[in-house]
């Protein structure tokens, strides 16, 4: 199926950079996989919804035999973040750490440790960035004690003295540490999603209610031949939300007009899901297994520590869709295949980096590329279909066969 018109709605994860900072990204990366594919492209500026919950460009791209147009809308959570970010280091710290004890004793961390061990290992990270911290901010505060006691101070005094001294030193820790660590960044995170999952945060229902509301008359009022629902990161969660909500406001959704997908990359949904609280949410996934008019991609990389990977989004969850299921079609992607090999190497191990891989331009024709995913004139479940019959219609060149990586260098 070729498509003329797009409809993208892209859902961030949870990232207080905003409009600004991801509309450069997509305008940086759209022209590099232009180069490298062999096409031309052209991005309108950016126009604010009234109620500033999203912003909206258009894109035209053309390439060898087509041309696709696309309404693309981002849609903002940065203020809610933002607001999350503004707490106190002390109760990010007190709070994060007490979530993830909570977490623990509710099984979900045994739960994701036993589902992936590296992801386990990432949500642990910032808690034993904090012990690390806290230990080396035991070391001033023993000097403190002992040069009091050395000075004749009573010991409460003593005492005090050494605590005061611990939680500054740790306070100063973590707050001038944090462009490396991102730790209080990341216990943010493991609020927010304990908070989710217990819907514990109705200003973010509210929005996901009013981006369902969206879906559905895009649905009902465009023009665009595909609508694609994006979630990068949390935004698969997110986006899962805006579509269950949307079906339940329209349970015709896809049958009519536009073809309907929702597109996962790099996941991370049993963040929520594995909650026991998150009954509504796996029933969610239930219903999108089944959904007949809405076909659900969901693209994994084992590179990736910060999405599941292998990982079945629905049998995962302990859930059985029976005969009915047919959502969603995982997808494996190689990072390997789509960078030049000297930078590939240069970033392996920059975790945040590797993880907006799925978000920006291949280095070398390849059919996962985001943007001719997305800018790109096959219909999504064709290019899940057949993905190089896919690549070949956006290249004006045959695709290049990618030399052949050695066992003992595949990621």
């Amino acid at each position: 199926m070729r498509v003329q018109r797009r409809h993208v709605i892209y859902v961030q994860g949870y990232d207080p950079r905003g409009l600004a900072q991801y509309y450069r990204l997509f305008r940086t990366e759209l022209r590099k996989s232009a180069r490298i594919h062999g096409f031309e492209a052209e991005v309108g500026r950016p126009q604010s919804a009234d109620d500033d919950t999203m912003a909206s460009w258009s894109i035209d791209t053309r390439g060898d035999g087509w041309r696709t147009r696309v309404v693309y809308d981002f849609l903002r959570w940065e203020d809610l973040i933002k607001g999350d970010f503004a707490a106190p280091i002390w109760r990010t710290a007190l709070h994060g750490f007490a979530t993830y004890c909570r977490a623990f004793l509710a099984g979900v961390i045994p739960r994701i440790w036993k589902a992936h061990w590296r992801f386990g290992m990432f949500i642990t990270y910032p808690y034993m960035v904090l012990l690390d911290l806290a230990i080396l901010s035991s070391f001033p505060a023993w000097i403190v004690a002992a040069v009091a006691g050395s000075l004749g101070a009573a010991a409460p005094l003593k005492w005090a003295a050494a605590i005061a001294t611990f939680l500054a030193a740790l306070w100063a820790l973590l707050k001038y540490t944090e462009k490396r660590t991102y730790a209080l960044y990341l216990m943010s995170d493991t609020i927010f999603t304990w908070q989710f999952a217990h819907r514990g945060r109705p200003e973010w229902d509210r929005r996901i209610d009013r981006f369902a509301r969206h879906l559905v008359e895009v649905a009902r009022s465009g023009d665009a031949g595909e609508i694609v629902v994006v979630g990068h990161s949390s935004g698969s969660f997110l986006g899962v939300e805006i579509m269950a909500r949307a079906l339940a406001l329209d349970p015709d959704l896809g049958r009519h007009g536009a073809r309907v997908v929702l597109l996962t990359l790099g996941g991370n949904l049993p963040i929520v899901g594995f909650f026991p609280a998150s009954q509504p949410f796996r029933e969610h996934l239930r219903q999108l297994a089944v959904a007949p008019a809405i076909d659900w991609i969901d693209c994994q990389s084992r590179k990736d520590v910060m999405n599941f990977y292998p990982f079945d989004p629905i049998k995962g969850h302990g859930i059985d869709a029976g005969p009915a299921r047919r959502n969603p079609s995982v997808v494996a992607i190689r990072f390997r295949d789509m960078i030049d090999p000297a930078r590939y190497n240069r970033f392996r191990w920059q975790f945040f980096r590797v993880h907006f891989q799925f978000v920006m331009a291949s280095e070398r024709p390849h059919p996962f590329d985001f943007y001719t995913m997305i800018c790109g004139p096959v219909a999504l479940p064709d290019r899940v279909a057949d993905p190089e019959a896919a690549l070949a219609a956006v290249l004006a060149r045959q695709p290049e066969t990618p030399e052949p990586v050695p066992e003992k260098d595949r990621a």
